[in-house]
């Protein structure tokens, strides 16, 4: 990982020198009187994944989070005898270690919520809402590809990880904001197209071989979505993003609104039922799931950097 840091000029000696005698870093640079806002010197290095939160935690409580600034960016290469010497120095795998304040950030970052989140939960049900209309399994695929939720309720997982409860109100409050107004606008939709003759209640009700799982819960629904929540978190956590493609056309959430909101439209009572419960157990799973996986992360890194060789400070 790369640090890009601003320092008050008044702890740059002492904060360059904690980093230089730390066999966990490499590439230290200094510029002094770079930065101009905030001013203070510019201080780049490199430091290994594994050692990053450790780092960080230093920096923090030598007031550079509140008197000057951190940028954490990914190092996709680096290869110098150098840099092997300096992961050497750690202990554990970079893949097994867990960026807290990056995480944190992106947590916050996704509970905030955006238009574009608003945007693509709608689309997302309202493609969900097709499939089911035509018994469509690729329409289901391509919604939960679409779906933005996950991010979420990986938020909210964080949250309550970490008690962090500004974090776990935001998050539930986006997540029922986003859910809602999907619904309410796919059943809209629904309504206008029922009107005009598209659709009727036997297009819901019907025998749907491809897509009739998405109402019918049942207790592999909640096994998948606790896997799916632990491959998720594993994945952000570990700065492995291709493998959130697979959670998300593994979770049945979108698909369950859009089934949700045709089911009223179309008034199909035993579905309503269902496909809420479906959506219900798919965002409980995945969350307790979340927050059990981070907590096992914490315990297990405390471990391993208590039981370990290879730290000098």
């Amino acid at each position: 990982m790369h640090l890009r840091l601003i320092v008050p000029p008044d702890s740059t000696d002492l904060i360059v020198e904690s980093l230089i005698d730390d066999a966990r870093l490499t590439n230290v640079v200094v510029l002094p009187g770079a930065a101009k806002r905030p001013a203070g010197d510019v201080v780049h290095c490199d430091v290994t994944r594994e050692a990053t939160s450790d780092i960080l935690a230093r920096l923090k409580a030598q007031g550079v989070y509140d008197h000057g600034a951190v940028a954490l960016t990914t190092v996709d290469a680096s290869p110098s005898r150098n840099a092997r010497e300096t992961e050497e120095a750690a202990p554990g795998a970079p893949d097994d270690a867990v960026v807290w304040d990056a995480v944190v950030d992106q947590g916050y970052a996704e509970a905030r919520g955006s238009w574009a989140f608003y945007a693509f939960l709608t689309l997302a049900t309202m493609i969900a809402a097709i499939a089911v209309i035509t018994d469509s399994a690729i329409l289901v695929v391509g919604a939960m590809v679409v779906g933005p939720e996950f991010g979420v309720v990986a938020a909210l997982a964080l949250g309550i990880a970490l008690r962090r409860h500004n974090l776990t109100s935001r998050s539930l409050t986006l997540l029922a904001k986003g859910f809602l107004l999907a619904i309410v606008l796919t059943t809209l939709a629904a309504l206008v197209v029922h009107a005009a003759g598209w659709i009727d209640a036997g297009d819901v009700t019907a025998a749907r071989p491809l897509t009739g799982f998405i109402w019918r819960p049942d207790r592999w629904s909640a096994v998948v979505a606790v896997l799916a929540g632990c491959a998720g978190v594993l994945s952000q956590t570990a700065g492995r993003s291709n493998a959130l493609v697979g959670v998300f056309i593994s979770v049945t959430t979108v698909p369950a609104a859009g089934d949700l909101a045709l089911s009223i439209a179309v008034w199909a009572p035993q579905q309503i039922g269902g496909s809420a419960a479906q959506l219900a157990i798919n965002l409980v799973g995945m969350t307790c799931a979340g927050v059990a996986t981070l907590i096992v992360q914490q315990v297990l890194w405390r471990w391993l950097n208590t039981h370990k060789p290879g730290r000098r400070a």
